[in-house]
């Protein structure tokens, strides 16, 4: 019963924006939960109004892209938070603070820098901002993985021959494959849905994501609520597939793990 409204409460609202993607604006400013006539031409006037492919294109570059850069920073700094005492809890406390100020204080600076970099109005730019960015999650929630690995094993390794930095490598990674999987999966939906960043730092179609996207259908006086339905719905689509299909890595990935 407990599940059945948990995912009831979970799909209640994706129904809605598939409602709202068949009715008019008209039919829409009326009020309801259901059209009273569907309306399908939402669907090509949303794919004809913009280049979704290309937007959706730079939001999954993006999110891949930081991806790679927050996972190469936080491995490693993960690893130091949680096996280095003091020093590792003073990092982390370091990381984590700089996580709790709002991000519009950093647009500035960042601007700056992006523009000396020539990565202003870039995709690389996004990317190299929101990997950066979610480096404090990834390390959050990294650290417990690394705490869980026993230090008998990287002992044993170092005495095998292995450094540090091998056996993180060759030791440590391998074991906490499915934290990082997790990691991975947070960081891109949180670069996927990124808004404020990639509506400062890309003023050109060519380098905007998809939550920009969606905002182009909201104008002074009118909003295409149908339409911009149409497009979350499409920008969803293939996220819920990538949740699914990482769900089952992950399961598989933990048994692993334990066999080990």
């Amino acid at each position: 019963m407990l599940l059945g409204l948990i995912a009831l409460a979970t799909v209640v609202p994706v129904l809605y924006v598939v409602s709202l993607s068949l009715r008019s604006r008209d039919d829409v400013l009326n009020g309801g939960l259901l059209p009273s006539r569907v309306f399908w031409r939402n669907w090509p006037d949303a794919f004809g109004a913009i280049d979704l492919g290309r937007y959706m294109a730079n939001s999954w570059t993006v999110a891949a892209g930081s991806v790679v850069l927050t996972l190469l920073i936080a491995v490693p700094g993960a690893y130091f938070t949680a096996r280095a005492g003091r020093s590792g809890g003073r990092l982390a406390a370091l990381v984590l603070s700089s996580y709790s100020a709002p991000p519009v204080v950093a647009i500035l600076p960042l601007f700056f820098l992006l523009r000396n970099l020539q990565l202003n109005n870039t995709v690389a730019g996004l990317a190299l901002v929101d990997g950066l960015a979610n480096v404090p999650v990834a390390i959050w929630l990294l650290d417990g993985f690394v705490r869980r690995v026993p230090r008998e094993i990287e002992e044993a390794a170092w005495l095998d021959g292995l450094g540090a930095w091998a056996g993180l490598r060759r030791i440590v990674l391998p074991l906490i494959a499915p934290g990082v999987a997790a990691a991975a999966l947070i960081c891109f939906f949180l670069s996927y849905n990124e808004f404020l960043f990639a509506l400062s730092f890309a003023q050109d179609s060519t380098a905007q994501t998809l939550p920009v996207a969606l905002s182009l259908f909201q104008g002074d006086k009118n909003v295409e609520f149908g339409q911009q339905a149409v497009v979350s719905l499409v920008g969803i689509a293939p996220v819920y597939v990538l949740a699914v299909a990482a769900q089952r890595w992950l399961v598989a990935g933990l048994s692993s793990g334990a066999v080990k």
